[in-house]
């Protein structure tokens, strides 16, 4: 099971049907003559979160056909295969189990006694070498009605990752029930409360089945936080808490950190961990030895062995990165582009390394090559990148047509003009008029949606001086302004870069220039580049926290019209979109009949409520939070959340490596103030800069250091891992039983398989400059199927790393 989105917010009360791989049918299908369903909810571990639902599958009410032992009169014997992984196979009782009812007892109206029995190992299974099977026989009443759930007791003295159980009458696989799992059983040492596990048909609460309704009720219960205690890191408890361990003022007063969330810094909620307060900052807590995540939502077993392999490479060499470890070689520059690209050239001739700078460009070409895919990306990055590219800008407006998305012109700042110096803007409507030539007036070009801006003055200025108080780099406030041209391209036609007023006691004027590009001018053709690195190295910083823009404007019938017509995210984007809305609509009409099914679903409305209140307890009386009171406004919700931790997650992510792994494509920092800055050195910084411009570049770039870690880090980020489960590639077996959900999700893969063919054909378009063209990658962010490592495409369900 993987994907589910919606316990990515707030998955303790993740209700039974809204998960984000959408549970199956409440209908289900044909039941067997004479049979029941039985039915329950569970709480199943996935990549990305926490399934919550409630489930069903039909057995027989009298003794099945095929029973290969009775022991006695009105019993039937009963087997159950349990699937596990990474656990030490022996002879001894590994695992407790504990058949559950979904009937109450007639005589009584209360639960029956579970059925006991005891697992233990029978063999490993043929397919996966890896994963060990179990077995447990148990004598069940031919009067004990359909089992609904299993209790599980972990007998073994270490974790157990518990795949699945199927239950069935002797050997009849034809009268099983099959209990997912995907979930870590504790020690019972470490844990006396059962582990529950129902089957696979999901119910909305009301209709939850008498024998398992505690059960679920007290399921929930369990993973649902209540802001006491100390989490371990087998726990699979979801609680919140503000971000109050970034620092470490313990060990230093210099690392203590400010705390995310509440009034001062508002920010989302982490999941608690409960850790002792610091000793000198009570406001944070102690540092821990690693990161809590519910234990569910971590890692596979196989998954986490991918990870340290990982992080093994990047730790391949630790003697060399302690040998490095100091200013002044972490502060060395590359000494030419040549060697740069001898970073990702397998043909290079091997020489001894003689210098702890060669050893470790020697070190990051051998990882790079190692981790080179196989259909070599990167010999087509290195050719389609060198020209610093740009992160999509927004649009300019006019006084009357700004909105929330837009920038207004005339360009002016909104800080304080005398800690900051002036508001006006450099780029001028005549610097602006002559850099289109003259082509119409900047009125026409904003009329006709066709400047647009990166705009990091604002944001950016503020930190300038503390920033350059630091050791080797440098920040400006910068504005980027952008032509749309008629072959749909954007061209970068202007940057202005600013320094605000000098702090005490440097009480130095502010200083702010526009830079354009510059054919025929060596000195200012360079300046253009100096600049251009400048402003990548503000994108690059900001590209963790920042949406792409959609760019559309809503016409007047409510359709949709992109201001860029070949912007490949916004294209491609809207293909996937539109295919995760109709699968949620589906699946959400089938379950809702009406708008009184959601508001009186107390388990959907329980988990929406915690998502505002808990996950975002800074933003819960916003407005413009929705309300969950028609089956649109759910669809709408459940396609938000399922489209930011799949499409457009992946669309940012998976990008980083193919697109920035040559890092002066996108330079992660920037090491050296502009030569024409004014200041007491101007005169000395522009006399080397005309001597060696190659050389002031470099200065600029990442030092080697700073450049090979920051490309082993992009590396891991944009891998994909080996058993991910891609959007509309795996059909759970509940869907599969239900022929309304089954029909839905063929459709979902259907659409999945068309927008693969659409994204082929429009890679192939030569009229589409962005993505075909000579030096150009293709774009396949949007495509849904990926292998293993780094491919710059593939839609995992969900947000994994």
């Amino acid at each position: 099971m993987t994907a589910p989105l919606l316990a990515a917010l707030s998955p303790s009360h993740c209700p039974s049907l809204l998960t984000s791989t959408i549970s199956a049918s409440r209908h289900g299908a044909v039941t067997p003559r004479r049979g029941r369903r039985a039915c329950s909810w569970s709480t199943a571990r996935g990549r990305g979160g926490t399934v919550s639902r409630i489930s069903c599958s039909s057995t027989l009410d009298d003794t099945p056909a095929g029973l290969i032992t009775v022991a006695k009169p009105n019993y039937v014997k009963m087997k159950a295969t349990v699937k596990v992984e990474h656990t030490d196979p022996s002879n001894r009782k590994v695992l407790h189990l504990e058949l559950v009812s979904s009937d109450l007892d007639s005589q009584t109206g209360r639960e029956k006694t579970p059925i006991p029995g005891d697992a233990y190992y029978w063999g490993t299974d043929p397919v996966c070498g890896h994963e060990f099977l179990l077995e447990a026989t148990f004598d069940v009443p031919v009067s004990f009605g359909p089992i609904g759930a299993v209790l599980v007791e972990n007998e073994h003295d270490k974790k157990m990752f518990l795949i699945s159980i199927v239950v069935a009458p002797g050997n009849n696989e034809s009268a099983s029930v099959t209990f997912e799992g995907n979930s870590w059983i504790k020690p019972r040492s470490a844990d006396t409360v059962k582990h529950v596990f129902f089957s696979l048909k999901s119910y909305l609460p009301s209709e939850t089945p008498p024998g398992v309704e505690s059960l679920r009720e007290s399921e929930l219960k369990a993973i649902c936080g209540d802001g006491s205690g100390e989490r371990n890191e087998l726990d699979r408890i979801y609680d919140y808490d503000v971000y109050n361990d970034l620092g470490k003022p313990d060990i230093d007063d210099n690392l203590t950190r400010p705390v995310l969330g509440g009034d001062a810094h508002p920010y989302p909620r982490r999941c608690r961990t409960g850790r002792p307060r610091s000793d000198k900052d009570p406001s944070s807590e102690k540092a821990g030895n690693y990161v809590y995540v519910p234990k569910d939502e971590v890692f596979s077993p196989s998954d986490d062995l991918e990870f340290l392999l990982n992080k093994g490479l990047m730790s391949s060499t630790p003697g060399l990165w302690t040998m490095l470890d100091t200013s002044e070689r972490k502060s060395l520059s590359f000494p030419s582009f040549t060697a740069i690209d001898s970073l990702f050239d397998d043909t290079v001739v091997e020489q001894p390394p003689s210098t702890p700078s060669a050893m470790l460009v020697e070190m990051a070409r051998k990882l790079l090559n190692a981790w080179r895919p196989a259909s070599d990306r990167m010999e087509e990055a290195l050719q389609a990148l060198k020209g610093l590219k740009f992160e999509m800008p927004k649009l300019i407006a006019s006084t009357n047509q700004l909105q929330s998305q837009y920038i207004e012109f005339p360009f002016v700042s909104k800080l304080d003009e005398k800690e900051y110096g002036p508001r006006e803007s450099g780029l001028t409507k005549e610097l602006i008029e002559e850099q289109i030539g003259q082509a119409m007036t900047v009125e026409e070009a904003v009329e006709k949606k066709k400047l647009f801006m990166l705009d990091y003055h604002d944001m950016l200025l503020p930190f300038v001086n503390d920033v350059r108080e630091l050791d080797g780099t440098t920040l400006y406030g910068s504005r980027t302004l952008f032509f749309l041209t008629e072959q749909g391209t954007l061209r970068p036609i202007a940057i202005e870069l600013t320094r605000p007023k000098g702090k005490p006691p440097i009480l130095a004027e502010a200083w702010s220039q526009v830079f354009t590009p510059q054919q025929w001018d060596g000195t200012g053709s360079w300046l253009w580049k100096l600049a251009k690195a400048h402003v990548l190295a503000h994108d690059s910083g900001y590209h963790q926290l920042v949406n792409h823009w959609g760019m559309a404007v809503e016409e007047e019938d409510g359709t949709l019209t992109l201001t860029i017509k070949d912007y490949p995210y916004a294209n491609d984007g809207i293909l996937v979109w539109e295919s995760i809305k109709e699968w949620t609509s589906d699946y959400v009409k089938h379950y809702y009949s009406s708008a009184a099914d959601i508001t009186g679903d107390k388990e959907l409305n329980g988990w929406w409520d915690e998502v505002r209140t808990q996950g975002h307890a800074d933003k819960k009386d916003e407005p413009w939070w929705p309300k969950l009171d028609s089956r649109e406004s759910l669809v709408q919700v459940l396609t938000s959340i399922m489209w930011v931790t799949s499409g457009h997650h992946a669309a940012v992510n998976f990008a980083q490596y193919p697109l920035a792994g040559y890092f002066p494509n996108r330079p992660t920092i920037a090491r050296k103030k502009m030569p024409v800055e004014e200041g007491p050195d101007r005169a000395e910084h522009m006399a080397d800069f005309r001597a060696k411009p190659e050389k002031e570049l470099l200065e600029v770039f990442p030092s080697q250091f700073q450049a090979v870690l920051v490309m082993t880090v992009l590396h891991v980020l944009s891998s994909h891992w080996p058993d991910e489960q891609h959007m509309g590639r795996h059909m759970e077996p509940a869907w599969e039983a239900d022929p309304i959900i089954k029909s839905a999700f063929e459709k979902l893969q259907d659409n999945m398989l068309k927008n693969e063919g659409i994204i082929d054909e429009r890679n192939e378009a030569k009229d589409l400059k962005n993505r075909c063209g000579a030096g150009v990658m293709p774009y396949e962010l949007f495509k849904r199927s990926s292998g293993a490592g780094d491919t710059g495409k593939g839609l995992p369900y969900s947000i994994s790393i």
